[in-house]
């Protein structure tokens, strides 16, 4: 009898295998044997539904079943040897290694990394510079999941990016398309005076979970999950697909789970009613996700967010579904928003500024990045100050900025002069403090807007014309898929094109009143496809409106909260 191993795939995209391809496959394959394994023992990928064949099946969960994008790296290596531009099925798997092809804005990758928690050691930050600079344009940016992108990237070059970005501890898998992106914990996790509870362990614990089972790389759609231990930089956990938040019963600690935030949907998250106690957080987060992947939408990319399937099933039956997995039922309790704690919402953008933390003598410093922008110099020098006058480490922000944990009284000051002169500040301003920008249409194929330079001309336009004195947060997302999360702005502004003497140019719809936390609500639309340099002097009406007609201390979100569209209309368009 043969002993040949019969390889189950013979093609990719339609096209034999190269040699390369065969050999690669046959080891893969003949190694799975070797250790008494066959496809069989897999547990197989999540059934569309007994009535829908191959053929059927829409284009994404097609590619995912002709070859799973984890098995792809192959591929990645062929193209890498010619510097070749990926087909359609390519661009979509190799998302799976972190890699979004740009086109047709640009010609060339932008890779996202996975970091846990946003922390970063110095060492990290050092490398993640040097390939910024050498394999990249330099062009880095912090992101909403307190994660760092970098763009422009060549085909030729992505294998040594991958590799010397894992060679530091870091990954950039299942860092895009139908996956669980980077998790998110307060970044004060562990220092903050605030907190219940240093959430970093459950954050890191579960990056683990992920990145050690392949059933978490084949979901509907991409996830979110976020962990908040009430530390005084929060999470906006609310904005997630899980949202985890500690409370306190009596001294007891225990955390609630919230489901189906999508903030670009008009959606956050809905408290479930149970007390997880924090010993098996992980475990109903797990089963949480394992119930969506078997029941989540597969035929219509527009509907399968958890969100969708929440739409269908009651809150009740989802949490019966992920307690038959669990084999276990949940305590319950009633939500009791009151017990629910947002310190950080009391002081105006917690994220910039020097706090003391728990430890005596020590101090967070949270540094100011207009929108997220930073360059591979920077990186390199704020790793040099957090060696010398901290522990050696860099926290990301869901706010598009970072701080510096560990630094003795005594350093403060000479850390925020360093600062500066990196071209950061570390005041909190009501206007600048609250700002965040997408990628917008210099590197996004979705965004309408450029919305990271119209976001910097607009904070400079409204900082020489007025003052506030309460802070405000704007945020600019190029499309509706809303990465920097408009409809949570106290103003969003949410990219279109707007006609200018019958010319189309850069415009947005404007939203006001959205927030989050203990000020939840979703921004509602007051004015339509308006061109970018009519909406400087408008949101500056908007502000100078809210200043002469708002009651005492009011904050912008409370001040449009008891006015309906109409009235908000009148008041912002006009100068009296």
């Amino acid at each position: 009898m043969s002993n040949a191993l019969t390889l189950p795939i013979t093609a990719i995209n339609g096209q034999p295998l190269t040699g390369e391809q065969s050999n690669y496959l046959t080891g893969f394959f003949a190694g799975i044997a070797a250790r008494g394994q066959r496809f069989g023992d897999v547990e197989p990928m999540p059934a569309v539904g007994k009535t829908v064949s191959h053929e059927d099946l829409i284009f994404e969960e097609r590619v995912k079943r002709e070859l799973h994008p984890l098995d792809a790296y192959p591929v990645l290596i062929d193209h890498a040897a010619t510097n070749k531009t990926p087909e359609k099925e390519e661009i979509f798997r190799f998302k799976w290694n972190g890699l979004f092809y740009l086109t047709p804005n640009k010609e060339a990758f932008m890779a996202r990394l996975r970091i846990p928690g946003g922390l970063l050691r110095t060492f990290q930050l050092r490398e993640l510079a040097n390939v910024a600079r050498e394999l990249t344009t330099g062009y880095v940016q912090i992101t909403t999941r307190a994660n760092l992108q970098m763009r422009l990237i060549q085909p030729k070059d992505t294998p040594e990016l991958l590799r010397r970005i894992q060679s530091v501890g870091l990954h950039t898998r299942g860092a895009g398309a139908d996956n669980i992106r980077n998790l998110t914990a307060n970044p004060t996790s562990g220092i903050d005076p605030h907190e219940i509870i240093d959430v970093m362990p459950f954050c890191n614990e579960m990056a683990q979970i992920i990145i050690n089972d392949r059933a978490f790389y084949d979901l509907p759609r991409k996830f979110n999950i976020a962990y908040d231990g009430g530390g005084l930089i929060g999470t906006v956990e609310d904005t997630n697909d899980i949202g985890c938040k500690a409370v306190k019963v009596g001294e007891e600690v225990f955390f609630r789970i919230a489901l189906g935030g999508a903030t670009g949907h008009k959606a956050f998250a809905r408290d479930i009613g149970v007390l997880v106690k924090p010993a098996e957080l992980n475990k109903v987060v797990a089963a949480v996700v394992r119930v969506y992947i078997a029941n989540g939408n597969r035929t219509d990319r527009k509907k399968a967010r958890l969100k969708h399937l929440l739409e269908k099933w009651t809150l009740e039956q989802y949490l019966a579904e992920t307690e038959k997995l669990l084999g276990y039922q949940l305590e319950r309790a009633p939500l009791d928003p009151a017990a629910i704690q947002y310190p950080g919402q009391k002081l105006p953008h917690s994220h910039v500024g020097v706090y003391s933390q728990k430890q005596k003598g020590l101090n967070y410093v949270g540094v100011a990045i207009p929108v997220g922008h930073i360059t591979p110099k920077q990186m390199i020098r704020i790793a040099e100050i957090a060696d010398l006058y901290g522990s050696g480490e860099i926290r990301l922000t869901v706010w598009q900025n970072f701080i510096i944990p560990n630094v003795p009284d005594h350093f403060v000051a000479t850390v925020k002069k360093a600062l500066r002169k990196v071209g950061f500040d570390t005041e909190q301003s009501n206007l600048r403090s609250g700002l965040i920008a997408c990628t917008g249409n210099s590197y996004c194929k979705f965004a309408q807007a450029n919305t990271k330079g119209h976001a910097i001309e607009l904070v400079d336009y409204l900082d020489k014309r007025l003052k506030l004195d309460l802070p405000v947060n704007i945020h600019l997302t190029g499309c509706p898929n809303s990465c920097a999360q408009h409809y949570m702005g106290d103003i969003g502004l949410l990219g279109t094109k707007a006609k200018v003497g019958g010319e189309s140019v850069d415009g947005y719809h404007i939203f006001v009143g959205g927030g989050f936390g203990a000020n939840q609500a979703v921004g509602r639309q007051v004015f339509n496809a308006i061109d970018f340099e009519s909406a400087k002097p408008l949101v500056e009406k908007m502000l100078r409106g809210y200043l002469r007609h708002r009651t005492g201390g009011e904050t912008f979100q409370a001040f449009t909260a008891r006015h309906d569209l109409n009235t908000l209309q009148a008041i912002f368009s006009n100068d009296e």
